[in-house]
């Protein structure tokens, strides 16, 4: 695991770093093209070492080029191999032209590809047809091969990015290559780890083709990968004379009628990531029972904005939204809540009130899902997904703070911080709940002093990780407090 953050690029910025590898570092374009070819090879080899035969859909690009280089090497290393052109090879140039002729010369089976010639059956299918250029929805004759590959149960290794996904923002272009894994070259890229690329990507691989560490000073990346290895110096080990004062006291505000149980799974939450105090501040008839199953947290019910003033006083941390609602009651809570002189997390209908009455604060963390983000921004959901780099660049702009865009790939951007991508979590953790346990977590981790700017990538991974330990049991029937204990694990630092 890495100690620094993986560096996240934009097509431009690998453009950008090839130039330089080439005019500062002498490293030409053939030279990079056959470092490609080789290290997929290597890649396929190891995820497949009992492949024998494969087939290489290559197009007319650069992305093609690598596929014939790997078609190359890979006859070479005795595999039975067969290229499909799915463009005309009088259209390559340069370097690709050239791995073109390679291949040629070293007798490497090819065909163009023919929706209605025979396909024989192979161990790996190798997507070399679009690569990181493509812009626009693919063509049909790419779309055929897609659809092709789709009805075959064969492992799929895509080069530098499934064909078909836009590898600036993640959105599919039309159709897409769903790979098995990718290996992608120089830097990470911001699709493969957001948005639909990270359900069509599978594992990811990054190969940096041997260029020299100085050459990545030259072009700042534009989004960070992180780790809990690098966050996780934010979870100290305590003295033995530490109390729970010190840990920080966290006021959770919502639970409007039949919706008692939010506010309760974010309280157990903050719990579980190390705050030494609880409150919940709810709906009046909830306060006799809510805290049964639980002691440890601490009830009040609120009648009125005063009652709600009176137990801010005593906060280190505020939660607002889990289980909010928008009734009349919610929206005096709401306004309340807003004068609090402490960091506050908002979420659910928190969020939902804001955008009806936008405010802008800077110690705040705001954690819209793609539907909650749409209204804030006035925008749709579609549009939302479509750029999620975009959406979370305004949404922090307009709002102030830290944001957090949920989701597959969920985003994080603090003012004057680059965006974080988290690229961990689980379809199983798409159930009620889960964004609950993530607020409470971040308002737990605030209450014990965490700058707020370390608070959201730090809260998102400890989310999103532990959700992957509890899916080891099976996604499908993964509910909320399936997460808890491992919660309490990875946020306690290893004994030294």
């Amino acid at each position: 695991m890495s100690n620094t953050p993986l560096a996240i690029y934009q097509t431009a910025q690998i453009r950008e770093l090839e130039r330089i590898a080439q005019e500062r570092f002498g490293i030409s374009s053939d030279v990079m093209m056959q470092r490609a070819g080789k290290a997929a090879l290597e890649c396929l080899a190891r995820r497949w070492p009992h492949a024998k035969s494969i087939a290489v859909f290559c197009g007319g690009g650069n992305n093609g080029g690598d596929g014939y280089v790997l078609a190359r090497l890979a006859q070479e290393r005795g595999m039975h191999v067969a290229i499909w052109q799915v463009e005309d090879s009088s259209g390559l140039q340069g370097e690709a032209e050239r791995a073109f002729s390679n291949c040629k010369q070293a007798n490497v089976p090819m065909s163009c590809f023919d929706k209605s010639a025979p396909f024989a059956l192979v161990d790996v299918i190798v997507d070399a047809m679009c690569g990181i250029g493509l812009r626009g929805e693919v063509r049909a004759n790419i779309a055929h091969v897609i659809d092709m590959i789709e009805q075959m149960d064969i492992p799929v290794l895509a080069i530098d990015i499934p064909s078909g996904i836009d590898a600036d923002k993640g959105c599919v272009l039309g159709k897409a290559v769903k790979a098995t894994q990718t290996i992608t070259f120089i830097g990470l890229k911001l699709g493969l780890l957001t948005g639909s690329g990270i359900a069509y990507a599978g594992d990811v691989v990054c190969h940096n083709l041997q260029l020299p560490a100085e050459l990545f000073a030259q072009v700042p990346p534009i989004a960070e990968k992180t780790t809990l290895t690098y966050l996780g110096g934010n979870l100290t080990s305590r003295p033995r004379d530490w109390h729970k004062g010190q840990s920080g006291h966290v006021l959770i505000i919502g639970g409007d009628c039949g919706m008692q149980g939010a506010p309760l799974l974010a309280a157990k939450a903050a719990l579980r990531v190390g705050a030494g105090l609880v409150t919940i501040a709810t709906y009046p008839e909830h306060a006799a029972y809510l805290n049964v199953a639980t002691p440890e947290v601490m009830v009040h019910g609120v009648h009125t904005a005063a009652d709600l003033a009176m137990l801010m006083k005593r906060a280190d941390a505020m939660v607002l939204g889990p289980g909010l609602g928008c009734s009349k009651w919610s929206k005096e809570v709401w306004h309340q809540a807003l004068h609090a002189t402490v960091p506050l997390v908002v979420d659910a209908d928190g969020l939902n009130l804001l955008a009806e009455q936008p405010k802008t604060r800077q110690d705040w963390i705001l954690t819209p899902h793609p539907g909650e983000a749409a209204r804030l921004l006035r925008k749709t959901v579609q549009e939302v997904q479509d750029d999620r780099l975009h959406a979370i660049q305004t949404m922090q702009q307009r709002y102030g703070g830290a944001c957090i865009l949920k989701g597959a790939g969920s985003l994080v951007l603090s003012a004057g911080k680059i965006p974080i991508v988290c690229d961990k979590g689980n379809p199983g953790m798409a159930t009620a709940g889960m964004g609950d346990m993530l607020s409470g977590v971040l308002g737990g981790l605030i209450a014990q002093g965490i700058p707020l700017a370390n608070v959201a990538p730090l809260g998102v991974y400890l989310h999103a990780v532990a959700g992957d330990l509890a899916a080891q049991q099976g996604e499908r029937g993964l509910i909320a407090t399936d997460l808890l204990p491992y919660l309490w694990q990875l946020s306690n630092p290893p004994c030294k």
